[in-house]
C-alpha cells in the first residue's frame, strides 16, 4: 500500500453532514439481534469501528415495518419499541466515539425464506411474485401494498431522523426488495410500477421522495444499487452508459444525495472503452456523491471468500488511492477488511500494513 493517502483522509461534506474522513464501514449483515432487537454488543460492535477511526458507518441492514420484510429473527429490526430503543444505544455509543451513522433500511421482498421464520404461513411479497426469471411462487403486490410499503420506508426514515442518525441508505441493492423492482427480469408488471425502466423505477423514486418530506431537505439520504442480483450475479440494470443514466437520473431528481454503488471488485471498468467503475459513472452521469465498494483492501470478493472458501489476502490499494485523488468517486466502502479488524482505518491512516491481516471467515462467527 502507498503512504500516499491522497484524500482518503480529507473531510468530506454530504448534503450538510462533514464526514472526518472517506472511509465508509459498508453494511454487512451479521445476524446478532435475538428477537431482532440489537442489544449492547452490537452498540459495542459498530462504536469499535467508530473507535477505529471509520469516518461513516452504514449499518448492517435493518428491516422496515413490514411482516415479511426480514429473512432471519436475528436480523434488526427498524420498528417497535425494544429494536428503536437498541438502536437508539448504537447512535449514542458511535457519538460518544465521534462517529457518524446510517441505517440501511431494508426489505427483502420475495427472498424470504418462510421456514426460517416465526411467521411461515404469510406470502413472500415483490411486484409480480417471481423469485427468479420465470419462477412464480407469490402473486405480485396490489397498489395498496406497494403504498403501505412506501409509507413504511418513510416512516423508518422518520424515526432514524428522530434517534439521531445522521443519514439514511436505502437498500436497493443485491435482487431484495426495491432491486426487484428495478430489475426486468423480476418485474412483469404492466401497471406504473413496471414495464419501461422509469415505471420500474417508480417504486424507488416513491420511497426516496416520502423519505425526503418526512425528514426534510438537510437529512442525508443515500441509496444502494448494484448490477447483478443474488439470483444472477451476471445480471445488468443497464448495459450502456446511455441505460444507466435513464436508470439513475430520475432516482437523484427524487431526493437523493449519493448513491452506494455495489460491485464485487472496485477495479473492474462497468463498461467497454472505459476504465470507470460503477461509481465512477455514476458520479459522472448524475453529479452526486458516489461510493465506490467491493473487496476494498482484499484479494477475492465475498462471494469468492465466504461461499466458495477462496483466501482473502491483502491487496494494495494505491489504484483505489489514485482514482479517488483524481475524483472518479468520493467515498469508500470497506467491507470484510473491517469486519476483520475494527482499526483498519487508522492502521492505514499510520501505515501500520504489518498488522493488517488477510479475511478469515470465522471473523463472521462473532461482533469482535
Amino acid at each position: 500500500m502507498s503512504n500516499q493517502l491522497g484524500a482518503l483522509f480529507s473531510p468530506y461534506t454530504l448534503n450538510k453532514l462533514t464526514l472526518n474522513n472517506r472511509v465508509v464501514m459498508a453494511p454487512m449483515t451479521r445476524e446478532f439481534s435475538p428477537n431482532a432487537i440489537p442489544g449492547d454488543d452490537v452498540a459495542s460492535y459498530y462504536r469499535r469501528r467508530a473507535e477505529g477511526g471509520t469516518g461513516l458507518i452504514i449499518t448492517e441492514g435493518t428491516t422496515i415495518n413490514d411482516p415479511v420484510a426480514s429473512m432471519g429473527e436475528s436480523i434488526p429490526a427498524f420498528h417497535g419499541e425494544q429494536a428503536l430503543a437498541g438502536w437508539k444505544n448504537v447512535v449514542d455509543q458511535v457519538h460518544g466515539a465521534g462517529g457518524k451513522i446510517f441505517p440501511q433500511l431494508w426489505h427483502v421482498g420475495i427472498t424470504r425464506d418462510p421456514t426460517k421464520m416465526n411467521n411461515p404461513d404469510l406470502t413472500n411479497v415483490s411486484p409480480s411474485g417471481l423469485l427468479a426469471p420465470g419462477k412464480k411462487i407469490a402473486e405480485p403486490l396490489t397498489g395498496k401494498q406497494i403504498e403501505s410499503l412506501i409509507a413504511s420506508f418513510s416512516s423508518a426514515a422518520a424515526d432514524a431522523q428522530r434517534l439521531g442518525f445522521d443519514g439514511i441508505e436505502i437498500h436497493g441493492a443485491h435482487g431484495y426488495l426495491i432491486d426487484q423492482f428495478f430489475w426486468q427480469g423480476l418485474n412483469q408488471r404492466t401497471d406504473a410500477f413496471g414495464g419501461s425502466m422509469e415505471n420500474r423505477g417508480r417504486f424507488a423514486v416513491e420511497i426516496i421522495k416520502a423519505a425526503r418530506a418526512a425528514t426534510g431537505p438537510d437529512f442525508p439520504i443515500v441509496l444502494r444499487y448494484s448490477q447483478w442480483k443474488q439470483q444472477d450475479f451476471a445480471a445488468k440494470l443497464a448495459d450502456s452508459p446511455e441505460q444507466l443514466e435513464q436508470f439513475l437520473l430520475p432516482l437523484a431528481d427524487a431526493g437523493l444525495d449519493g448513491f452506494h454503488c455495489s460491485t464485487r471488485r472496485y477495479w473492474e471498468p462497468e463498461f467497454d472503452g472505459s476504465d470507470l467503475n460503477l461509481a465512477g459513472w455514476t458520479k459522472k452521469l448524475t453529479g452526486k456523491t458516489s461510493i465506490t465498494v467491493g473487496s476494498v483492501g482484499l484479494s477475492a470478493d465475498f462471494i469468492g471468500a465466504i461461499v466458495m472458501k477462496e483466501s482473502s489476502e491483502i491487496r494494495a490499494i494505491d489504484d483505489l488511492l489514485a482514482r479517488l485523488d483524481n475524483g472518479e468517486f468520493d467515498l469508500v466502502a470497506v467491507g470484510r477488511a473491517l469486519l476483520q479488524d475494527p482499526q483498519w482505518t487508522n492502521k492505514v491512516r499510520e501505515g501500520q500494513l504489518d498488522s493488517m491481516h488477510s479475511f478469515d471467515g470465522d471473523a463472521l462467527a462473532t461482533l469482535s
